[in-house]
């Protein structure tokens, strides 16, 4: 924390300077709303919501594990949101959105923070149910490895770009402590699933970042990203989003591994 600490007081962010311009699949006009980012919240949950209740999965049983840390998550990342709207990292459209503000953010931005992680965790517990088998335990390590110096390279070799520096270091730092400090919390299957959810992401923040609107719900300061978008998202968010899902998959584990009588930094092997 100390590092992204430094990195903030060091950086100037150019405010005011947010880019609408971006590349598009397509314009479609029923989504010109003030209700899109309601709708796509509400497209992001109803799936994993009303399939939680599957006799199989029977996911409302574990919705108690993960509401606790996910609370804690959405305060830290709201916190981190709100400073960045001020500074002019990124802002919000409101031609898209119903009108309500909590500390500067849309209320439909601290949904976005309850709502995907549900919705991933979901993807989690389906995956853990369907592959019987963790194609990736022998070689979790090394991914968590791979990830943690790529996160750090990319995070020092863009200081300059705040959201870049921020999401990519702090990736670094959380899979630096995963590799120390947690033994096993099924990473295997997290880094399947966060494959899986990586096309729902795509059509998620598509649809947020204006890849199918005239403009988008979520504009960046072009001077605080790597510089690359797939279409219209910038990969950064590929980061951010796989910090804000791996933070509540680790609590997520956390507290079913307590309730199940595990060591802390640890959970039961799954049969």
């Amino acid at each position: 924390m100390a590092t992204v600490a430094i990195l903030w007081a060091t950086n100037h962010v150019e405010p005011d300077y947010l880019v609408y311009e971006v590349k598009k699949v397509a314009q479609w006009g029923f989504l010109e709303t003030h209700y899109l980012y309601l709708y796509i919240l509400l497209f992001t949950i109803s799936f994993p919501l009303t399939n939680s209740f599957e006799w199989r999965l029977r996911f409302y049983k574990k919705w108690k594990y993960l509401l606790p840390g996910n609370l804690a998550i959405t305060a830290a990342f709201i916190a981190w949101d709100a400073y960045f709207t001020r500074l002019g990292v990124w802002g919000f459209n409101d031609t898209y959105l119903t009108g309500l503000r909590l500390l500067g953010l849309p209320w439909e931005e601290w949904m976005f923070f309850i709502m995907v992680p549900f919705s991933c965790v979901f993807i989690y517990e389906s995956v853990l149910f369907y592959f019987k088998k963790d194609i990736f335990a022998k070689s979790e390590k090394g991914i968590t490895l791979a990830l943690m110096f790529l996160f750090f390279g990319v995070g020092l070799l863009k200081w300059e770009h705040i959201y870049t520096s921020t999401s990519f270091l702090l990736c670094g730092f959380f899979n630096l402590y995963h590799f120390l400090f947690v033994k096993n919390q099924s990473r295997g299957y997290f880094y399947l699933a966060y494959l899986f959810s990586f096309l729902p992401f795509l059509l998620v923040n598509g649809l947020l970042t204006g890849g199918f609107t005239e403009n988008p719900v979520v504009v960046y300061n072009p001077d605080e990203f790597f510089g690359l978008r797939i279409v219209s998202i910038p990969v950064d968010d590929a980061a951010y989003g796989y910090l804000l899902l791996m933070a509540n998959f680790s609590a997520y584990q956390y507290f079913k591994g307590r309730a199940a009588g595990a060591p802390p930094n640890q959970e039961p092997e799954i049969m």
